[in-house]
């Protein structure tokens, strides 16, 4: 799907007036949680853009914080962009520059631009003033650039505790942008790294480090979502006084909001460690893995992201756009077998107890290269409970009813003669004909069914689980609660029902769209004689 944005109108300027030669990007997630869908934004973003001028990406980790990342969320990542189908060109790590960054330090240190503060996190936040005051310098501010010297290589020496100094550039503390009033470079953190271990006990700030990242990369266009956009004037102060070789220029575009979906990684975790859901894989979470484990496919989200498009102000789409384009991209790729998920036994009274008949039926009506399969016939079938009701109410009710005839999807007509209760009164079994003259195929014509529905074989039929979501949070859910009070206690729902005998060696990851039902993905945990599957989306969108 080619698309075209302000981005890419950008980077063909660029290349048109030879301020670049080539387009490179990044991807700079911080190794501190599962990637969500709106992660799936920057990373298409980024990919599709470079790959549009032949240019390339590299993926970034930004593990300049140690206190929250771990080397689990490294291979998630990873593992996120290859199932999206996307090769970045070089994989690097923000602790690859931890030596080149502490040096631009020191340069600015010598400049006079940065200086060692002792201020505390609650007392640099109090001087810095509020958006219609200026802040107040530091009292260590003026510190000379020997001594300012001094104490940076102690920080890195680990001569002093966790808190008790910051290097701090030095700009405007009564610049209108808050960002620029002196903010911290480097604080000091006793704590094991992921990947360096304890040689270093300082680490760079985000909005130090990046800048410099991208420079020592190459990066061309750096990519970022809205919020930053207050961010890149100090973005640029760095790039401006730290002597870099290669000028990289930071863009911003808003961010995806979707309805009913769950875009804060704060909160996500919050599920998990609450246990409302089952782990950041839990076929409901908006995480990379949950949308995966659920069945969506790398494609659907492709799509619907480039459909979305991209522009400078932040926009909500409806979730529902998301399953418009997963029913795009299965309808012609999926088989079409039939699934019972609430059932009601049929027992066709005039067939034979002793005979099971094999019906030939196309995988998919819509795309006959996918083949064909074999449906079993008997005397005993399910067909679903939602598909009959005793009198029929009127002429748009076009499955079964009591009296009435309708055609089982390739096989016969059958017509319901009789009902059975059980003590409480409810509906337990159809007693039905079937006409063997209207066999599907037959070119029998001479009646017209009311409507056709689909079934399950009762004697080769396999028991499954069937797996049902609805939205964790629904956008119009008591604000006044608190976000874990606002779980939608309807998110999660198991039913047993039945699938045909062709899917009893169904596997995990493989995608169905079960006739009149929707599509379904086999659940990881499936197994043969014990099959559980996953409701993507239904057929149609419930939008109204």
């Amino acid at each position: 799907m080619e698309t075209s944005n302000f981005i890419k109108t950008i980077m063909e300027n660029d290349i048109k007036n030879k301020k670049h030669d080539e387009i490179i990007t990044r991807f700079p997630p911080e190794p501190n949680a599962y990637l969500h869908i709106g992660h799936a934004r920057a990373i298409i973003t980024n990919f599709e853009s470079a790959k549009a001028f032949g240019g390339y990406t590299n993926l970034r980790f930004d593990d300049t914080n140690p206190a929250k990342e771990d080397a689990e969320f490294v291979e998630a990542i990873k593992e996120d962009l290859k199932w999206l189908g996307y090769t970045p060109k070089n994989v690097f790590y923000g602790s690859d520059y931890f030596e080149k960054t502490f040096e631009k330090a020191i340069l600015l240190i010598k400049k006079g631009l940065a200086y060692v503060c002792d201020l505390s996190q609650e007392e640099m936040s109090k001087y810095r003033g509020t958006l219609n005051e200026p802040g107040i310098n530091s009292p260590y501010r003026d510190r000379s650039v020997e001594e300012n010297l001094d104490l940076f290589m102690k920080m890195r020496e680990g001569v002093f505790p966790d808190g008790s100094k910051t290097l701090r550039a030095k700009i405007d503390m009564a610049s209108p942008n808050i960002n620029l009033r002196d903010p911290a470079l480097y604080r000091i953190m006793h704590i094991n790294h992921h990947r360096t271990g304890n040689a270093w006990c300082i680490y760079p700030m985000y909005d130090f480090a990046h800048p410099l990242q991208d420079s020592f990369e190459g990066i061309t266009h750096s990519l970022c979502s809205l919020e930053y956009d207050n961010h890149r004037p100090l973005y640029d102060w760095v790039i401006n006084n730290c002597e870099v070789d290669s000028i990289p220029h930071q863009y911003e575009f808003g961010r995806l909001n979707i309805t009913n979906t769950i875009m804060s990684k704060r909160y996500l975790k919050m599920l998990v460690d609450s246990k409302k859901v089952k782990g950041y894989d839990d076929p409901r979470m908006p995480t990379l893995v949950g949308l995966r484990r659920r069945g969506y496919t790398p494609d659907s989200i492709k799509n619907f992201i480039l459909e979305t498009g991209l522009s400078r102000i932040n926009s909500t789409v409806n979730s529902e756009m998301l399953d418009h384009f997963l029913r795009e991209d299965l309808k012609l790729k999926a088989t079409r077998p039939m699934a019972v998920i609430n059932p009601l036994k049929v027992t066709i009274t005039n067939y034979p107890s002793d005979q099971i008949e094999y019906l030939e039926v196309l995988n998919n009506v819509e795309n006959e290269e996918l083949g064909t399969r074999k449906i079993a016939f008997s005397n005993e079938l399910y067909i679903d409970r939602d598909d009959f009701i005793l009198e029929k109410p009127n002429k748009h009710w076009k499955r079964l009813a009591k009296d009435v005839e309708v055609r089982l999807f390739g096989a016969y007509f059958i017509k319901c003669n009789d009902v059975v209760y059980d003590e409480n009164g409810n509906i337990i079994e159809l007693l039905c004909t079937y006409d063997v003259n209207t066999k599907s195929g037959s070119g029998f014509n001479e009646r017209k069914p009311n409507g056709t529905i689909h079934y399950v074989e009762a004697k080769t039929a396999q028991k499954a689980l069937f797996l049902q979501f609805e939205p964790l949070i629904l956008d119009n859910n008591d604000e006044e609660l608190s976000f874990l009070e606002r779980v939608n206690p309807n998110s999660y729902k198991e039913t047993y029902g039945y699938v045909e005998e062709s899917l009893k060696d169904a596997k995990p990851n493989d995608k169905f769209q079960f006739l009149r039902t929707g599509y379904y993905q086999t659940d990881y945990d499936s197994k043969p004689g014990s099959l559980i599957f996953n409701c993507i989306t239904a057929l149609k969108s419930s939008v109204k």
